[in-house]
């Protein structure tokens, strides 16, 4: 099984970025499908995740500014972050579930992404 987490890089504040997460080696469209992040010298932060059949989640501090899709066809789930602010800078994990739940808890999920840096500047 690998996610492979994609599309992080170097954006102003108030900028956008869409992260992709891709699955392969196992089912995808039945998993629960989340994404944290780590800032430095911080704890891993929940931010999003998705259900097998679209149900969403979110932190708070992310609502109305990210958004969490999946497409099953392309074993892809997608993270679109905008009016991204310098606190949003961390490296960025995707993780599945394999029992479809989707969860704020990181214990939950199976599979996790290699992680990919976002950084925003001020």
């Amino acid at each position: 099984v690998q996610l492979q987490a994609s599309g992080g890089g170097l954006v102003q504040a108030g900028g956008s970025l869409r992260l992709s997460c891709a699955a392969s080696g196992r089912i995808f469209s039945l998993d629960g499908m989340a994404w944290f992040r780590q800032a430095p010298g911080k704890e891993r932060e929940f931010v999003a995740a998705i259900s097998w059949n679209g149900r969403t989640l979110y932190v708070d501090s992310v609502k109305g500014r990210f958004t969490i899709s999946r497409d099953n066809a392309k074993n892809t789930v997608y993270l679109q972050m905008n009016s991204l602010k310098p606190e949003d800078t961390a490296v960025y994990y995707c993780a599945a579930d394999q029992d479809g739940k989707y969860t704020s808890d990181y214990v939950e999920y199976d599979y996790w992404g290699q992680g990919t840096l976002v950084t925003v500047s001020s």
